[in-house]
């Protein structure tokens, strides 16, 4: 049997085109991979982001609960919640029977405990005509921000989330 000078040529030709092929698979393949592992990260991510405002909307919702909850309240305790930034704790009302300050100040610790939960979270009250604006502070990207203006669009200031409240 002997072989053409055309068949040989139409041979060499296509010698190596099959690695080409394969190459070109693996490139593909490759741009697939950094895709899917792009998409995860993203995602991780989005859903960090997604619980850090679901804690913090749980946390706010727990205070404007203890505020309601603490209907004895009078206009001169009502003070003590809008001032709830830094409260020290008068033991705990779980064990004791406590009166309507010391159970303001107890919700007020607790709620503060809650807030450690947040990357440098931050809690305020304030009240005004019979109503409560509870806001929760909190350092979404972790790059350290320390701005309280609650302004999605400035870097500098931490993530906001208020809700307003009639107790």
């Amino acid at each position: 049997m002997h072989r053409s000078k055309q068949n040989l040529t139409a041979a060499y030709r296509s010698d190596g085109f099959s690695l080409i092929e394969v190459l070109v698979a693996v490139l593909v393949l490759s741009i697939g991979m950094l895709g899917v592992a792009s998409l995860q990260a993203t995602s991780l991510r989005h859903n960090t982001d997604a619980s850090m405002q679901t804690r913090a909307s749980y946390i706010a919702s727990d205070m404007a609960d203890r505020i309601r909850a603490n209907s004895t309240v009078s206009a001169a305790y009502i003070g003590n919640y809008a001032a709830a930034a830094a409260g020290a704790d008068n033991g705990s009302c779980e064990a004791t029977t406590c009166d309507t300050a010391q159970m303001v100040l107890n919700d007020i610790a607790e709620w503060n405990t809650q807030l450690l939960g947040l990357p440098a979270g931050q809690g305020a009250i304030t009240s005004a005509a019979g109503l409560f604006t509870i806001t929760v502070r909190w350092d979404e990207a972790r790059t350290n921000v320390t701005g309280t203006n609650c302004n999605p669009d400035d870097p500098a200031d931490l993530r906001c989330l208020s809700i307003t409240t009639q107790p």
